[in-house]
């Protein structure tokens, strides 16, 4: 079992790891406060000293404990640390992520060392911190405090000493509500808004003051995202998660290429290097050494990859410029349609982004440098996969969005899409949006601002089955993001989109462009997206229209009493709903 202290961002964060599995786990607040749902989660609120903490983890069997409390929760965190060492539990610290500190900035160990030419000051410390404040007050300075406008906040704050005049409130976290000479705020790192409060601060002319956050103890497993989190979870307590997760080859890559480039650069080997995925998040990967190479061994978890244990290598040498090439195992497209054009080795935009980042992170003087991929099992590796058919030829593709492999058995997936549509409705958001995954959840996500995080479903390739249980579970608006290549299927009348069910009709797909006016040979296309680059922005929206009225002619009857909003996203993130011309005239009645 394991016991989540949270009420915070990455406390809610850790739920959505934790709910994946399926398996029980208690979330623990102090106050009771913070609106969550939790469907295998226990929730217990309340604060918890040693001799509770820990008669709490031996009467409920805890065999691991997740710390996403604050960060400025210096006593629960000690706490954590002497339960979790007596009890000889693994404590994994959920942290958030932290911008450099700014040199603009005033930084302070705690409140005594806050300037004394400091006339007035707006306190955004809360309202536990009043109390450390009050005595500046005796020294002359003015002090406003901003606090959660809350009544037990309220309470809190006049019964340590604050006035009404005094107190100010979180209407929005950006905005200034008062002058001062400056602002204390802080180090609340990204999620608390920390960058956003600096450069409103600055913009009004103030002093920005901040508070270092404390150190954690030793013993705590860091990690900065829930991927890190789901991979700490699947080490300790590797029954938690049917299956397990594992590394795309362009994580794989990029650690082998940052190994490399730390031997070069400072002549170190270490047996672990950090890797920043693309959602902003560092995890860290084994890597190995041969006489002129760094390696990464592929490791699949438990999804069913050809590419399991290979070994992908990097060789990193000084060049005039900087460039990423492929060598012996990585195959080169031979047609038109990827990331780059025929002949460029078959490493995807996303690895050469994620090496070219994190090589950036290392600073290696004028990064100059010449990074070639290479996986010596490659070439008779590749001839498993669909590579060929793809007109990738010679190895395999060094691909990879997300950094990291999620697997699913079928029957798992759609059972996580009715738990994720279940928390959806739970939300009562007003209309729930399904997605295929992180890309093109990033790009609809802009078009809804104000949903909750808990209204995005990602369905994978199970479209039919996430719109039944839309039904199922009578939610009445559904926004549905399909990027093309799901969409020609669809249109088709495949409700489940993988490739081992459902493929690339191209005399279909003529059909349909033939619907709409757009009458261009696609005989020669190997991937959906590349009709998209031979239409003009008429001729897309007009060829959106005709795929989208296919899919709904499918999709539709699944959700009868719901609205559904069909949008196409193409492979640069272009959005086309249905034209106007093209939506269904309402029946009257």
């Amino acid at each position: 079992m394991i016991l989540v202290f949270g009420g915070t961002t990455e406390g809610r964060k850790a739920v959505e790891v934790l709910e994946e599995g399926g398996s029980p786990y208690f979330y623990s607040t102090k106050t009771g406060e913070q609106d969550i749902t939790l469907q295998h989660g226990v929730r217990i609120d309340g604060a918890l000293d040693e001799a509770a903490m820990t008669r709490f983890c031996t009467e409920h069997a805890i065999r691991m404990i997740v710390d996403a409390a604050h960060p400025f929760a210096a006593l629960l965190h000690r706490t954590i640390a002497t339960t979790a060492s007596a009890l000889s539990l693994p404590v994994v610290r959920f942290e958030r992520i932290y911008p450099p500190r700014d040199p603009a900035i005033t930084w302070i160990d705690d409140y005594t060392q806050i300037p004394h030419h400091i006339h007035s000051l707006l306190a955004t410390t809360g309202v536990q911190s009043i109390s450390k404040l009050k005595p500046l007050e005796a020294d002359g300075i003015s002090i406003f405090y901003r606090i959660l406008n809350r009544p037990s906040s309220i309470a809190l704050a006049l019964k340590q000493g604050a006035t009404q005049a005094q107190l100010c409130y979180y209407d929005d976290p950006n905005d200034i509500p008062v002058q001062s000479d400056a602002i204390l705020l802080k180090e609340s790192g990204l999620s608390g808004s920390f960058t956003e409060k600096v450069e409103a601060t600055k913009a009004c002319g103030m002093e920005v003051i901040a508070i270092k956050r404390p150190a954690l103890p030793e013993s705590f497993i860091v990690v900065d995202g829930p991927y890190g989190l789901r991979r700490s979870v699947e080490k300790w307590l590797p029954e938690f998660y049917p299956l397990h997760s594992g590394l795309t080859t362009g994580t794989c890559a990029t650690a082998a290429a940052v190994a490399a480039c730390i031997r070069l650069s400072t002549g170190e080997t270490p047996a672990q290097v950090p890797v920043m995925l693309p959602n902003g998040e560092t995890i860290h990967v084994a890597v190995s050494y041969g006489d002129d190479y760094a390696a990464c061994i592929k490791e699949a978890g438990d999804d069913p990859d050809v590419t399991n244990g290979i070994e992908v290598r990097a060789q990193v040498t000084e060049s005039d410029h900087f460039e990423i090439l492929g060598g012996e195992g990585v195959g080169r497209f031979t047609l038109p349609g990827f990331d780059y054009p025929p002949g460029e080795a078959a490493i995807n935009k996303a690895p050469r982004e994620m090496i070219r980042q994190n090589l950036g992170r290392l600073k290696i003087e004028d990064g100059r440098l010449k990074i070639v991929i290479s996986v010596p099992q490659g070439a008779e590796i590749a001839r498993r996969t669909f590579n060929p058919r793809l007109g990738i030829e010679g190895g395999i593709s060094i691909i990879g969005v997300s950094g990291i492999v999620k697997p699913f058995s079928e029957e798992a997936f759609v059972d996580s899409i009715r738990k994720c549509m279940t928390v959806a409705k739970a939300s009562q958001s007003a209309r729930v949006v399904i997605n295929s995954g992180g890309k093109s959840e990033r790009f609809v996500k802009a078009l809804y601002p104000e949903l909750p995080q808990q209204a995005f479903v990602e369905y994978g390739n199970y479209i039919g089955e996430t719109l039944k249980i839309a039904h199922e579970l009578d939610i009445r608006s559904i926004t549905f993001g399909v990027m093309i290549g799901k969409a020609v299927k669809l249109a088709a009348g495949h409700l489940d989109t993988h490739s081992k069910r459902a493929t690339m009709d191209k005399a279909f797909i003529s059909e349909m462009l033939h619907e709409a006016h757009c009458d261009i040979d696609i005989r020669d296309i190997t991937l959906a997206r590349e009709i998209w680059e031979r239409l003009s922005p008429e001729q897309q929206q007009d060829f959106a229209d005709v795929i989208i009225s296919h899919c709904a002619a499918y999709c539709q009857p699944l959700l009868p009493n719901g609205e559904l909003t069909i949008l196409l996203i193409a492979d640069d993130g272009t959005i086309l709903p249905l034209s106007p011309a093209h939506q269904p005239v309402p029946s009257r009645s």
